[in-house]
């Protein structure tokens, strides 16, 4: 299935009732900002006569730089959904739209509205239905909303309540829906016809010769019946206007077809095509170029590094680029404090596994798959929420207290393994000979080693280093596929030391030697893993409060205990498996007591960060026009990379000398909950991730993106290059 359609089906709504005539399309969900193209649903008379029909529109008006999208949106994008509730004796008709614009965005062609437009349905009340009667209309719609940089699926619900009565209309709606009614195409009176010669569409459309044309463009209603950024010859032939142009993989030989021919800037004509003779070109009338030719005007996406997250081509370099930068940067992630330990011990079992080279590359091989799957796992959840509607980045886990318990279980059942409490499946790192539970065999080390693999992706991939960032973010604009193999990418650089050794037995040999030195190493571990459990319910208590710290902790004492209670079966011989459901089952009533945490910023001033503020879109522009330098750092208290950036270059006594003299506005955007609004800034600067830091200059708009390494030159030599 298209990425497009879904995305279209993956859209979930929300109804929010309310009783008018004219009813504003409310955001779906709760907390989420204010659309970018506010949509509103408006009837041509409250009280339609039975047995006659009116017209019913949605009015879309876009913020200035946003667009939206016609039917068939061309190479991205997709038109307005709506699913209708209606009561008996009440039927609406397919939504007419107004004759679109072209717009091409990194060389693909958009079938787009910049301005405000109206989507046209008609509505007939059966003539049964009784004078006076209450009409609920009830809709849910969905649409998307784009700038030349970022794309974001918007939704809203209606009702509207009509009553059955004489039809009338008044003045001021009458002339409302006649200016709206004049954009629709009209119908042709006769069909169009057309042949497929040599990968080539040939049509005749029936047009009078005395019909003056201005800004010729096909557009064809069914996907992929045409190539929309193809070029597109046009000549007239008597009362018969010739278009050729390229032919789409989906033109089944035979069927009909929907189409439009736009013969002055707002005004076109409807077809539908049927298969026949199609005759001679005759008079040229003019061309349209290839979008990727370089011949159209093309928007601020084309001069730079900016990405249109609603394209669904492909960019070879830019896929190439990006894969690359997640394989580096996955393997930078091995570094984290909550990585190292688990890659330290499994590179030291393969040391003590010896010559066993089958065994030892069958671990391998699992702990890489086991990486790999896990990162395309978390990635296909991603898209998937935001072919729903969600604004969603990376590390959308974190973001959710439930994960974060979830987390910290592992994490303290880790360290109770680590310590010598207990032996289990996948967290068996028993490394010695000395321990009392030695006894207790990795029974399968494939799927253990698979295991450990997953859990190490989990638990490492919420941040993002050097690299990782920008190649995240290209996931915005390729294709579906290709961001599943970057996001695999990172897998397979997180388990490429791992992976190195099974299969390098060279670099196997440099390990130090096994030995009880191991045992001792193995407890030592330990330490880390308890420090990033405690910094997990550190967490649960900025998301949500004290009931976050009261909930980490019972987590972390329960799984102490049934590590303890575990490891105390064990060595009487007994199965440990109770008292590991017993741990499991802990998690979920610890998690019902989490409220929810906040879905967007607060607008309060951000504390102890040199005089910032909490980042908004409304005080970025304010910073902007005061012509004083503006820092913007996006962090999160689950990012290890931003808390270090924090404290090493941002929150030091020369930074905050430097901004206080050159008057720096600082912005502070704190993505530790799930915030739309952030989300989006951040798909706008090319990013899906944390840390982000932009550096706009007086009288700048557009930002510098600093490196996601910082130091403190870095911020105190922009800040006085600017006295």
């Amino acid at each position: 299935m298209p990425w497009r359609s879904l995305a279209q089906l993956m859209l979930a709504l929300l109804l929010m009732p309310t009783v008018a005539a004219a009813q504003p399309l409310a955001q779906g969900m709760a907390g989420a900002s204010a659309p970018h193209i506010r949509a509103e649903f408006i009837a041509e008379s409250d009280r339609p006569a039975p047995g006659r029909t009116i017209d019913v529109a949605i009015s879309m008006i876009p913020e200035p730089t946003w667009h939206g999208y016609w039917l068939n949106g061309g190479d991205a994008g997709f038109g307005m959904q709506v699913t209708w509730s209606l009561p008996p004796g009440v039927a609406i008709g397919k939504l007419a739209y107004p004759t679109p614009e072209t717009l091409v965005i990194a060389g693909l062609m958009n079938h787009v509205y910049e301005r405000p437009y109206a989507l046209i349905a008609p509505l007939t009340v059966d003539p049964n239905v009784a004078p006076g009667t209450r009409l609920p209309i009830r809709g849910e719609a969905n649409w998307l909303a784009c700038t030349d940089q970022v794309c974001v699926p918007e939704r809203g619900a209606f009702t509207l309540t009509l009553i059955a009565g004489d039809g009338a209309v008044s003045a001021e709606r009458q002339a409302q829906f006649d200016l709206w009614r004049a954009t629709i195409p009209q119908p042709l009176n006769g069909p169009a016809r057309y042949e497929v010669v040599d990968g080539k569409l040939r049509l005749s459309v029936p047009l009078p010769g005395s019909l003056q044309i201005s800004a010729p463009h096909l557009f064809i209603e069914e996907p992929r019946i045409n190539k929309p950024g193809a070029a597109q010859a046009f000549s007239r032939n008597g009362d018969h206007v010739i278009i050729v142009t390229e032919a789409g993989p989906d033109l089944a030989p035979g069927s009909d077809f929907h189409g439009l021919i736009r013969i002055a800037d707002g005004r076109g004509l409807a077809f539908v095509a049927k298969a026949g003779e199609v005759g001679p070109a005759g008079e040229p009338l003019g061309s349209v170029p290839a979008a990727g030719t370089g011949l159209w005007p093309q928007s601020a996406g084309d001069r730079g590094a900016s990405i249109d997250a609603a394209a669904t081509g492909f960019s070879l370099t830019l896929f190439v680029t990006a894969l690359i930068g997640s394989i580096v940067g996955g393997l930078i992630l091995n570094i984290m404090p909550c990585v190292f330990p688990i890659l330290s011990l499994k590179a030291l079992a393969l040391a003590r596994a010896g010559g066993e080279e089958r065994h030892v590359r069958r671990e391998g091989f699992a702990y890489t798959a086991g990486a790999v799957l896990t990162c395309i796992i978390l990635g296909t959840i991603l898209l998937l929420l935001r072919a729903g509607g969600e604004a969603a980045g990376w590390a959308f886990q974190l973001q959710r207290p439930e994960s974060v318990v979830l987390l910290t279980v592992l994490m303290a059942a880790i360290t109770a393994n680590l310590a010598g409490l207990f032996s289990f499946g996948s967290l068996s790192f028993n490394l010695g000979r000395a321990s009392r539970t030695d006894h207790v065999a990795e029974e399968n080390p494939t799927k253990n080693a698979f295991l450990t693999g997953a859990l190490a992706a989990f638990v490492a991939t919420p941040c993002s280093g050097p690299l990782l960032g920008a190649a995240l973010g290209a996931t915005l604009v390729l294709p579906g596929w290709a961001s599943l193999l970057i996001f695999g990418g990172l897998g397979l650089g997180l388990a490429l030391p791992f992976l190195l050794l099974a299969l390098v037995p060279g670099l196997r040999t440099r390990l130090p030697k096994p030995g009880p030195w191991m045992e001792t190493m193995r407890r030592w571990l330990a330490v880390p893993m308890a420090l990033t459990a405690l910094a997990l319910v550190w967490l649960l208590g900025r998301q949500v409060g004290q009931t976050g710290w009261l909930v980490g902790g019972l987590a972390i004492g329960l799984t102490l205990a049934s590590g303890w209670w575990a490891g105390r079966m064990q060595a009487k011989g007994t199965m440990a498996s109770p008292a590991f459901l017993a741990m499991a089952a802990s998690i979920v009533p610890l998690s019902l007591l989490l409220p929810l945490p906040p879905t967007t910023a607060s607008d309060e001033t951000a504390t102890g960060v040199i005089g910032g503020q909490s980042w908004s879109e409304s005080r970025l522009q304010q910073a902007l026009a005061s012509n004083k330098p503006v820092f913007v750092y996006f962090t999160a208290d689950w990012c290890v990379s931003c808390k270090v950036n924090e404290a090493s270059s941002i929150e030091r006594e020369e930074t905050t000398e430097a901004f206080r003299a050159a008057g720096v506005t600082v912005l502070k955007a704190d993505w530790t909950n799930a915030d739309q609004s952030i989300t989006r800034e951040l798909a706008k600067h090319g990013r899906n991730s944390v840390p982000l830091y932009l550096w706009y200059r007086p009288g700048q708009p557009s930002p510098e993106i600093l490196p996601q390494i910082l130091t403190p030159a870095m911020l105190v030599d922009r800040a006085r290059a600017v006295n």
